[in-house]
């Protein structure tokens, strides 16, 4: 992130995959990042931390060496029940903390939910029910006795369109990212249990995210890939998330796999210690994703303050930390307050979720097995007990699931062939359709693609506590209704498939989809990656098949992102789309409920769907190229990523305008939007923060001499259990093999790393998120939105601005609403424009800054669909400004050609519209 890097980059670019044996870059050459020390310590007056900072404070004192290193330490992979560990302070009457996935469901549990995937939940565009989703994991992880809840996901944002995880999170537009972040945040905390986001930051494929991993596949690389992003990318896309999820009190992070311009993450200074905890504020815990910490001292002073799952690497029975942190603490290779300030992070960030010594729930489930009755420390087969009570915590959350599933489902296309009623002839056609031959558990972690896609791979997943697919949920309707019914639940039986919707009065759904998960199994040649945007099992030939011979195609699409649908979407034959994701255990229910106009459509597409894969301007890096040495993902497309990248490109080439622009959804009512009104506050400058940081404390004082913190006689010693204690008094280095503990600190630590004494604070800091003006709202636009249909429905409607200037985006997410509207009736849509959602990043002054640019604002159904258009006068005082009102274009983007009906700086007035 240093001075011309953007340059260094495009230059790294062109050395690619193009030579046969990739070159080898000097490391001189390479994008770096820069050190930032020393780690910040917490703010005991940060706001949301103030009242139980001073609580956690009192019991950090009273703490020993040991105690402390056990909070920040797991004890190894399957040392206890739960993923990850940590250790327990018996005196404090403290378990471990049970730290467990994950971000659609409970991982490795049973009587759990299985909940629609963070994409298709973003698709509903609907702060509530992504609140009420993450709240309702929250309870369920807080009935099985979890802690730390590894979820929300903004890293993948989904900058590669085939990346493996991007299921997992969001959407690649970080100001919806940011909003689903921060209310899953707030949701998980609300039901009493410590939030995770992660992976920070730049894990935007599974693709040599892990040296091991991909020798596994044969990729014959010595360290983990890099991805290297300038300064001014980084704030205003990949930061942007975690900005917002901070800002919401989120109490831990997880840093990523991979390096960031040549830096592990999590041992990157620049990312943890100015990024996250100076910058940014963050008052929790980092936490390692699961052996992503490659040091044991560096790690603790760039800002790592728990690692997981405490060994080196699984079941080694060493670690980077344990006793080698109490030996690095002894001869003050890291400093008694560093340890104190990992200490502080979690206690406080337990206290603020209601998790006190008193107040943690039992853990009444093992990861390991489903068995009753089995060893609590699984690895080392040892204190055998009941460790699986079998707790339903599932209640009535099916519920909110079909709701979920149903209102993220996007209505793509539909030529009047939905809603249906009471059909006379159903044929249902596609695997898709039906369930896994093997069950709906049958695959370990769903590492495969059988029967309908209920759920992705990886670490992310759940045990289904059942799967209704969409064959047993239609033909349930059929039945009703009265009426015929029959499914061909395979892609590949032809004939009877062409028998069957040949049949007069056949209406045929077809059902096909496209998969992806994390990195460690590969399904087919998909290594955790999709291999590229074609639909999976021979879906675009079997919608192609079916279409050809019956007039009354409909298409529904389970996929972790966006498919090619060029070759048959504008087919006359095929008269609906739908999209509906990785939909969790109610799948058939939430589509039938669609289908059946039980629920009007209004899911809205949080990606862009391109006409080819090399539309979108970003690929996977699917091979090494720099040797031996850690492959170099260059992110020279910079902020131009998804819609952003096709705005830019429209107008040069038109045949790569996207087939479905971001944010687009049809529905069965339809909506006009009017009235644009623009709203001046009177609010006061910007003023950056100054000042210093008081010193850091030390807490406490402690002996040295070794032999006070030897393994004590009373503790039994489990196999390969991870502990805070030195092996003999006479130990210089412990169990890691990291050199670096035992030798005397300046021989090489980098300078100011273990400074504890006041520290100048950021101009862009000084509050959980950053300076708190930048939340200041400048303007409020409104604008009234009436359906103009005869049915009830509910419409998206977004705000986008353009920020002006040289190599910015045409225009940028800055609002958006979920409007339930009655059949004639009118709503006022408003949202507020902050100071950071029309700034920019100054990478020379390091602070976010409002350009002389003029600023635009639309207020439109789509990215490209945008009905009304204003300026924004920050002269003006607090009396609203009037724009002009424009005529609503067409609702279908096929009616008429996408350069005039979504001009990208002239009104449809200007263009000559009506």
């Amino acid at each position: 992130m240093k001075a011309g890097l953007v340059s260094a980059l495009a230059a790294l670019a062109a050395c690619g995959e193009a030579a046969t044996t990739p070159k080898v870059t000097p490391r001189d050459e390479l994008a770096y990042s820069p050190p930032f020390y020393p780690s910040p310590w917490m703010d005991g007056f940060a706001e949301g931390v103030e009242y139980m900072y001073a609580k956690a404070r009192e019991i950090v004192a009273e703490m020993s060496i040991p105690e402390k290193v056990n909070l920040t330490t797991g004890v190894g992979w399957q040392g206890e029940r739960c993923v990850g560990n940590t250790g327990s302070v018996p005196r404090l009457g403290l378990r471990g903390l049970c730290l467990q996935d994950g971000p659609a469901g409970i991982r490795f549990t049973d009587y759990n939910s299985v909940y629609p995937s963070g994409q298709l939940t973003a698709a509903t565009w609907d702060r509530v029910l992504i609140n009420k989703r993450a709240r309702a994991m929250g309870f369920e992880a807080k009935g099985k006795g979890i802690d730390i809840l590894l979820a929300p996901v903004a890293g993948p944002i989904g900058r590669i369109p085939t990346g493996g995880r991007n299921w997992e999170g969001f959407s690649p537009d970080p100001y919806l990212t940011g909003v689903a972040m921060a209310e899953s945040a707030m949701g998980i905390r609300g039901a009493g249990v410590i939030a995770c986001a992660k992976h920070f930051v730049g894990n935007e494929q599974e693709r040599f995210r892990q040296a091991g991993e991909a020798q596994r596949f044969g990729h014959d690389i010595s360290e983990s890939m890099s991805s290297n992003i300038d300064d001014k990318t980084m704030h205003e896309l990949y930061m942007w998330p975690f900005a917002d999820v901070i800002r919401a009190g989120i109490g831990a992070i997880m840093c990523s796999y991979q390096q960031v311009n040549n830096s592990y993450g999590c041992h990157n200074s620049k990312l943890m210690n100015n990024l996250l905890k100076d910058e940014l504020g963050f008052q929790g815990f980092i936490v390692s994703d699961w052996q992503a910490q490659h040091n044991g001292v560096s790690s603790a002073l760039a800002g790592l303050d728990m690692t997981m799952p405490g060994d080196t690497t699984f079941n080694s029975g060493l670690s980077f930390w344990g006793a080698n942190l109490t030996l690095a603490v002894l001869n003050g290779t890291v400093p008694a307050w560093r340890l104190d300030d990992m200490a502080l992070r979690i206690l406080t960030a337990m206290f603020n979720t209601n998790l006190g010594p008193d107040q943690l729930p039992d853990i009444n489930f093992s990861s390991w097995t489903l068995d009753t009755d089995g060893p609590v420390h699984f690895v080392a087969n040892e204190n055998f007990e009941v460790i699986n009570q079998h707790v339903s915590v599932q209640e009535d959350n099916a519920n909110l699931i079909r709701e979920i599933a149903a209102k993220g489902t996007v209505l793509l296309k539909n030529e009047g062939a939905l809603p249906l009623k009471k059909p006379k002839f159903l044929a249902v056609i596609g695997e898709d359709a039906g369930p896994n031959p093997k069950g709906p558990n049958g695959c370990a972690d769903r590492g495969c693609n059988e029967g309908t896609l209920g759920m992705s791979w990886g670490s992310g997943t759940a045990n289904f506590p059942y799967l209704i697919t969409p064959d047993f949920a239609l033909q349930a309707q059929a039945l009703k209704d009265g009426t015929r019914y029959e499914s061909i639940l395979s892609n590949w039986e032809n004939s009877a498939t062409r028998n069957l919707v040949k049949q007069d009065n056949a209406t045929a759904i077809v059902f096909v989809n496209a998969n992806s998960g994390e990195g460690y199994i590969a399904v087919e040649d998909n290594q955790g990656d999709r291999a590229n945007l074609t639909l999976w099992n021979g879906g675009d030939e079997l919608i192609k098949n079916v279409s050809s011979i019956c007039p009354n195609t409909i298409v529904v699409i389970h996929s972790t992102g966006p498919v090619l649908v060029t070759d048959w979407y504008d087919s006359p034959n095929i008269t609906a789309i739908l999209w509906a994701g990785v939909p969790g255990q109610e799948s058939g229910n939430a589509i039938a409920d669609v289908l059946y106009g039980r629920v009007n459509p209004a899911g809205r597409t949080p990606f862009t769907w391109g006409p080819t894969e090399e539309s979108y301007g970003t690929k996977l890096l699917a091979k090494p190229n720099n040797g031996k040495d850690a492959p170099q993902d260059d992110f020279t497309e910079g902020v131009f990523i998804d819609y952003r990248h096709f705005d830019r490109i429209s107008e040069e080439d038109p045949d790569s305008a996207p087939i479905y622009e971001f944010g687009f959804g049809l529905s069965y009512t339809t909506f006009e939007y009017s009235d644009l009104k623009i709203q001046r506050n009177d609010i006061g400058e910007y003023k950056p923060t100054e000042g210093e940081t008081l010193e850091a404390p030390i807490l406490s004082n402690f002996s040295t001499d070794l032999a006070d913190y030897v393994f004590p006689d009373d503790v039994r010693r489990i196999e390969q259990f991870i502990y805070p204690y030195l092996t003999t008094a006479e130990s210089a280095e412990e169990a890691s093999g990291d050199l670096n503990y035992g030798q005397k600190p300046d021989e090489f630590l980098p300078p100011g790393a273990t400074d504890g004494s006041p520290q100048p604070r950021l101009r862009s800091g000084g509050q959980p998120g950053g300076n708190p003006l930048l939340w200041d709202a400048i303007f409020t636009v409104t604008a009234t939105i009436t359906n103009t249909g005869d049915i009830d429905g509910e419409e998206v409607a977004q705000l986008y601005v353009s920020l002006g200037g040289e190599d910015e985006p045409v225009r940028v997410l800055r609002g958006f609403d979920r409007l339930s509207i009655p059949a004639g009736e009118s709503v006022t849509f408003e949202a507020d424009l902050t100071r950071r959602d029309l700034s920019n990043w100054d990478v020379v002054l390091q602070d976010w800054v409002i350009t002389e640019h003029e600023k635009t604002v639309w207020v439109g159904s789509s990215s490209r669909k945008l009905l009304l258009k204003g300026t924004l006068d920050f002269a003006a005082g607090p009396e609203p400004e009037q724009p002009e009102e424009e005529t609503p274009e067409p609702e279908t983007p096929e009616e008429e050609a996408p350069e005039e009906e979504y001009p990208d700086e002239e009104t449809p007035e200007e263009e000559g519209e009506e």
